[in-house]
């Protein structure tokens, strides 16, 4: 008889680790993403630095540098240059625009030109992922020399909104990977765990359980995983008569649809399988069930 308790102990520990198993994914593609937060991070540092550089140019300047861009915050950076210079604003927007879109997580940003010492803005604009609502004033007025800085702020929604893009992306993969898992487990279980008896002698028949085996005079004959399920039953309880409703219950429960049909196929098939020794049947018990009966 199947024991019921290490069946539940077997599901929970298939379960258990078919959770871990998208624990663990999760973590990963978390990991992952660091790796890439810290690519992404050198290569905005370069695409900041390349907008500075083309506003020395514009503004007449190929000798001096743009300074090492500083990191302010965890999503705002300043772009420092070494001499004074000018600059349009349509061209800074402009550039800007066109740099920071080789950025996947820069559409949303806030930028601030700053004079020397000063921190208040002598000059600011707002980029937005939907053009029309851009906040872009006074572009036809060009800004007279000085020491400027340039401060962009990035709107950390978007970083995160990416983060969790690419994690959840890889739950459907995990879970499919665990369905799968968990299935090929169950199909090769034979018996739940703690069960010591795998072979019985029934009659002239060898029955070996574990690996779904009659074996009659030296000769092999294969059976499927519910025929081995539905024998066991009846080897562990010979000459007993066995309640229909509960060889349903142990073969299919698992399935969570049981066909009252099915059970008397099965109970055919086995009866095939063993028909040859005459000192082995299943025989039908009115109103109760079934018994397997071996005579010696």
């Amino acid at each position: 008889m199947w024991n019921r308790l290490n069946l539940l102990s077997g599901k929970r520990k298939y379960l258990c680790g078919l959770t871990l198993l998208l624990l663990g994914g999760a973590i990963c593609a978390a990991f992952s993403m660091t790796g890439n937060d810290d690519f992404n991070i050198a290569r905005r540092e370069i695409l900041l630095r390349n907008i500075g550089h083309e506003l020395l140019l514009k503004s007449g300047d190929s000798t001096s540098r743009v300074l090492p861009v500083e990191k302010i915050s965890e999503n705002e950076y300043q772009v420092r240059f070494e001499k004074e210079l000018t600059f349009q604003p349509d061209y800074l927007v402009n550039t800007t625009r066109r740099l920071l879109a080789k950025d996947p997580l820069a559409n949303n940003y806030v930028v601030n030109v700053l004079n020397g010492g000063n921190t208040s803005a002598t000059y600011g604009y707002a980029i937005s992922p939907n053009k029309k609502d851009d906040i872009v004033p006074c572009r036809g007025r060009v800004q007279p020399s000085a020491r400027y800085r340039i401060d962009f702020k990035f709107k950390p929604a978007d970083v995160i909104a990416a983060k969790n893009g690419y994690i959840l992306g890889s739950l459907p993969f995990l879970a499919f990977v665990g369905f799968i898992f968990f299935r090929s487990v169950k199909l090769r279980r034979v018996l739940p765990d703690g069960q010591h008896t795998n072979t019985f002698t029934l009659g002239s028949v060898l029955f070996d359980a574990k690996n779904r085996k009659l074996i009659i005079n030296g000769k092999t004959m294969e059976l499927t995983g519910t025929e081995t399920r539905l024998l066991h039953i009846f080897a562990s309880s010979p000459n007993q008569t066995i309640e229909r409703s509960r060889l349903q219950k142990e073969l299919w429960e698992d399935e969570g649809v049981i066909v009252g049909r099915s059970l008397d196929m099965f109970i055919s098939k086995l009866r095939k399988k063993l028909d040859f020794d005459p000192n082995i049947n299943i025989v039908v018990v009115r109103g109760k069930g079934y018994r397997l009966d071996i005579r010696c």
